[in-house]
């Protein structure tokens, strides 16, 4: 994997760069769509690579559990599983297996019960890099301990001191080539444990880093106060990923203090709900005032949906739970949310 930092905006700490992984090319500023199960929610992979897509994020937590990872690599790796060829990282699980009930952690991992089938189970660093390597990402993520709680001080600590010891056990367990493992920098919103955090990971040797336990709960200034911290105390030349987090007026703020890749499940979630996504704001395209709107979607965009579909049309889709509203709203909304980082991509190279 190769990044370079191609413009730096001359007003904010925003830059454009490229990343090159064996899967492709991506652009920088980025947002990866989640196909959390190899899939992201009612569209196809020729959808993905038909509105412009780089990278997607899937979960290793879910395709460990189901169809289980001996599915996918039997057929090859996750690439030829689901019909993809660009860029895909995985997310290690620690967020999703954290916010179970039941956890038990120790220092050698966490044990948890299978939503699916009540399953016991116990993911350690090493099984977590195994499941990844087996998996076939371009990208995978070092196994880390997410709390639950953004103001619980001494929760947040040891997640720390967890996150730092798994980390070295996780480099070490990474052997497989043509792979990029990435770090996690826990901390919260305290500044002096995402210092130690920084520092340790660090030292461990790691070409990307994730920001984990944010955007679970904390005011969003605190969290840009934390990201702004976090970025001045990282080389500037590791690339930098929020994982989670994906409403385009917080990307801007967050590409302004230098963040480089995104993702989050709330862009298909909401289009699901009726949510639609627009240069003046969210809509909700299930409410009555659209019941006779012949306009479509984004007035401005020219996706296929916006194109050929009427607002009153996609309304009545999903008010009578007609799956291809589903798909329409949601094949927008990915395409709304990558055509926007492409446009303050635009903006950074023309500063």
């Amino acid at each position: 994997m190769e990044f370079e930092i191609i413009k730096k905006d001359k007003k904010t700490n925003a830059r454009v760069g490229i990343l090159k992984t064996p899967h492709g090319i991506v652009h920088t500023p980025s947002f990866m769509p989640v196909a959390t199960l190899a899939n992201v929610k009612t569209l196809t992979s020729e959808d993905l690579n038909e509105i412009g897509v780089e990278m997607i994020i899937s979960n290793a937590y879910h395709l460990y559990l189901k169809p289980g990872i001996e599915v996918i690599e039997k057929i090859g790796g996750i690439h030829r599983f689901m019909n993809w060829k660009k860029p895909i990282i995985t997310d290690s699980g620690g967020f999703q297996i954290f916010s179970l009930e039941n956890v038990k952690i120790n220092e050698d991992g966490v044990i948890f019960k299978s939503k699916i089938d009540g399953s016991t189970h116990f993911i350690t660093p090493e099984k977590s890099i195994k499941i990844q390597e087996k998996i076939g990402a371009d990208i995978i993520m070092a196994f880390d301990y997410c709390p639950k709680n953004w103001n619980d001080y001494d929760e947040v600590k040891k997640s720390v001191e967890l996150t730092i010891k798994w980390a070295k056990i996780c480099k070490e367990s990474h052997k497989k080539e043509n792979q990029e493992l990435f770090g996690i920098i826990q901390g919260g919103i305290y500044k002096e444990l995402r210092e130690k955090c920084i520092e340790e990971i660090e030292k461990i040797g790691f070409s990307g880093y994730g920001f984990g336990g944010l955007s679970i709960g904390e005011p969003f200034e605190e969290t840009l106060r934390i990201i702004e911290f976090i970025i001045k105390n990282l080389p500037p030349q590791k690339l930098r990923y929020f994982m989670g987090i994906g409403m385009p007026e917080q990307i801007i703020k967050l590409v302004e203090l230098g963040v480089d890749l995104f993702d989050c499940g709330m862009i298909t979630h909401i289009a699901r709900t009726g949510s639609t996504l627009t240069k003046n704001g969210k809509i909700n395209i299930k409410a009555g005032k659209y019941k006779f709107d012949e306009s479509p979607l984004d007035p401005e965009c020219d996706c296929f949906v916006c194109k050929n579909y009427t607002r009153a049309y996609i309304r009545h889709l999903i008010n009578t739970k007609e799956i291809t509203g589903l798909r329409l709203n949601s094949y927008h909304n990915v395409y709304f949310i990558t055509k926007f980082m492409a446009s303050l991509r635009e903006k950074i190279l023309d500063s």
